[in-house]
């Protein structure tokens, strides 16, 4: 199938039909001598003056959507993408012999392959009926560095939009406060959302193809450290099942578990594998780090990959896996190694909300939090 790229005119963002190349082919080799924009230069990240009051109001806004949670349930989850799908365990295998400009912090300094364990996510709602954006996380093990946390795990998580919505922490607590107030009532949401500039972002969302989750690419959406330079990355479903599937698109008679049903069925049979990619800042003006908005062009500024996720087939949807994760697990991109500081203000703004968030959902559920330091200790 095709790697080409296509733009959704709709929503202004960058849509890939089944990638799983490099965009266009080009060598890494050749994109050595580029001039990539330092990670602690000037002008890469600019504060604004009122963003710290901005962060609090979301903290507490996510709180207040969990608490309404336990209301219904009397169980708490996560503010955002509660829902599991499955989770696996596997290998992310950093490729020998890169170019130097892509051999940055300890990841990738050298060839080598770390445990992992990743969740497939989406928020609540009916697989069948809701056309929602898709998550996808990952605690690598055994990582030796300068951490923020003093257990050797590094954490990545993806989203399936390649531009984040909640694009600084002002528009996440403006968005935050419409969806609270409107979200029993979509065309009521609709409407304030048509009122605001950026409706076409904000938007995006409900234009995401309902597709299944092992053909899915996922994106960072915000901006990274990588060593010396500033990176978004990616991650390309690179195996034939897995472009296969990208036709095979959910249908409200499929029923609301369709989703982690289609990944039991994949991973009992299949094993399958990732391009993990890296997009390098050039041009802060048309790559902006602050707001995460902005998709960075891949024509103009290629993925480059650096790493393989593998994962052999298993049993995807263990329960005591899935209960494990969830009271007592969290991934979080400020845990890990600093070579890879999360940048903007979206990555500020989760340096607060994540624990918060996680600290009301272990005093609800009577759950302590642990801080798995081998794939050992995770369940099955």
């Amino acid at each position: 199938m095709s790697s080409t790229v296509t733009v959704d005119r709709t929503s202004k963002l960058t849509v890939h039909e089944a990638p799983n190349k490099d965009s266009n082919n080009v060598k890494q080799e050749d994109l050595s001598g580029r001039n990539y924009i330092r990670w602690n230069a000037e002008d890469v990240e600019k504060i604004p003056d009122d963003e710290e009051d901005d962060i609090n109001a979301v903290a507490e806004q996510i709180n207040q959507i969990q608490k309404a949670q336990w209301n219904v349930h009397r169980h708490c989850y996560s503010g955002t993408h509660a829902r599991t799908h499955g989770i696996v365990k596997g290998k992310f295998v950093v490729h020998d012999n890169l170019p130097k400009h892509l051999k940055q912090g300890e990841l990738f300094q050298n060839g080598g392959e770390f445990d992992i364990v990743a969740r497939y996510s989406t928020e609540p709602g009916d697989p069948g009926l809701d056309v929602l954006p898709r998550g996808f996380a990952m605690k690598l093990f055994g990582v030796k560095g300068d951490m923020y946390e003093n257990y050797p795990t590094h954490d990545i998580e993806f989203n399936s939009t390649p531009a984040l919505d909640l694009a600084t922490a002002k528009v996440t607590r403006e968005i935050i406060d419409l969806r609270i107030k409107y979200g029993h009532d979509q065309a009521e949401l609709r409407k304030h959302l048509e009122k605001r500039n950026d409706t076409e972002l904000q938007t995006a969302r409900d234009k995401v193809r309902n597709t299944h989750l092992e053909s899915t690419r996922q994106y960072s959406q915000t901006a990274y450290r990588f060593g010396d330079y500033v990176m978004k990355y990616c991650l390309v479903p690179s195996s034939e099942t897995q472009r296969k599937l990208y036709d095979e698109t959910v249908r409200p008679e499929d029923g609301s578990d369709i989703l982690h049903r289609w990944l039991q069925n994949f991973h009992a049979t299949h094993d399958a594998e990732y391009l993990f990619q890296v997009q390098l800042c050039e041009n802060l003006e048309d790559q902006p780090v602050e707001y995460a908005g902005k998709v960075w062009d891949p024509e103009k500024y290629p993925w480059q990959t650096v790493a393989t996720v593998k994962i052999p087939k298993q049993e995807s949807f263990d329960f005591e896996r899935k209960t494990f994760w969830e009271d007592h697990m969290r991934v979080d991109p400020w845990h890990g190694l600093k070579a890879y500081q999360p940048l903007g203000g979206p990555n500020r703004l989760r340096k607060v909300v994540y624990p918060a968030s996680s600290a009301l959902r272990r005093k609800m559920n009577g759950r302590k939090e642990v801080h798995v330091t081998s794939v050992d200790d995770i369940p099955n």
